[in-house]
Parts: C-alpha cells; sequence; structure tokens
C-alpha cells in the first residue's frame, strides 16, 4: 500500500523564497486558512489571530523590517499569524497554526516559507502596520505564491534523529 496524498504534502514540502506573480485564488487562501484555525491548541483556547497581507506597499515595508525575508515584498501573499500574549502556550499554538496554514497551501501547490515573528525586534512594527491590538504579538510571517522554482533542501535520514525508550547517542 502506497502513502497516501495527505503523506505525500508533508514529504514533499518545503521553503519557497521565489514566486512567480501569479495571484493565489481565494479560494485556496480560506481553504488554508481554515486549516490553521482547525489546528490543536492547548485547553483549546485558539489563541490565533490571522492577517492576509496583498497589497504591494505594505508587503514591502514588511519585508524592510526584517533581517532575512526581504524576499516577503515579492511574494503575491503573505499570511501573518499572531497570538495572544496573555494565553501561556500561544507559540506553541499558533506554532501549530502556522504549520496547518503552510501545508493548507502546498495542497493546491501554493509554496511558502516560515518567517519568524516571535521575539523578533521587528515584530511591534508589524503588529502595529497591521492594526492589530496590543494584547497580540507576531509569531509568524508566510509568504506564499507559486513557485518559480522547485529546490528540495536536504533533510537528516531518520535513523540519525530517532531513538526508542532512551536516548544512548553521543
Amino acid at each position: 500500500m502506497g502513502p497516501n496524498l495527505e503523506l505525500i504534502i508533508f514529504r514533499t514540502r518545503h521553503s519557497v523564497r521565489s514566486y512567480r506573480d501569479d495571484p493565489v485564488d481565494e479560494k485556496i487562501i480560506r481553504d488554508a486558512l481554515d486549516c490553521a484555525r482547525l489546528a490543536p491548541s492547548a485547553r483549546n483556547e485558539q489563541p490565533w489571530l490571522f492577517g492576509v497581507i496583498s497589497e504591494r506597499s505594505t508587503l514591502t515595508q514588511i519585508a524592510g523590517l526584517t533581517d532575512h525575508a526581504k524576499f516577503l515584498a515579492d511574494a503575491p501573499i503573505c499570511f501573518a499569524v499572531f497570538g495572544k500574549k496573555d494565553e501561556k502556550y500561544y507559540l506553541e499554538d499558533c506554532s501549530a497554526a502556522t504549520t496547518q496554514l503552510i501545508l493548507g497551501l502546498w495542497a493546491y501547490g501554493v509554496g511558502s516559507c516560515w518567517v519568524a515573528g516571535d521575539k523578533k525586534e521587528y515584530a511591534d512594527a508589524v503588529r502595529e502596520i497591521l492594526g492589530v491590538p496590543g494584547g497580540y504579538t507576531l509569531v509568524s510571517l508566510v509568504p506564499a505564491g507559486y513557485p518559480k522554482e522547485i529546490a528540495m533542501a536536504g533533510k537528516k535520514d531518520l535513523d540519525d534523529i530517532v531513538f526508542s525508550e532512551k536516548y544512548s547517542g553521543s
């Protein structure tokens, strides 16, 4: 029995930093956001808020604030994932939502790249640009679009990173 479609999506997902100019269809955006909102969260708090940015001037402004994501300016769309700061597990919960957002996009062939937000110097500036209340903090930015090229990065072998019962390596 071969892998099902969901496993193929997980196994082929990779970071994409170069996008075609083609817009991402609204149905794909909504489906990916729906995947994100269905992510698991501690005590089912769902402490997230999702922003969708497609205005070129806003994308350029946000890209200019980042230290490693200047390519964000050329993405057709970017998602901003915010978490309620007063929720104990906002980082874990919003990270789960970000993962599901990325996989929901990839199910349609829309590539993306997780850009860190939490603990970054630009987190408050992005929040202010987008008009998000101060009770939230930026967890991630997810620029997205159809890939210009596919380049798979190497990953560690499973046997190199898995142990059973008790770790005995060096």
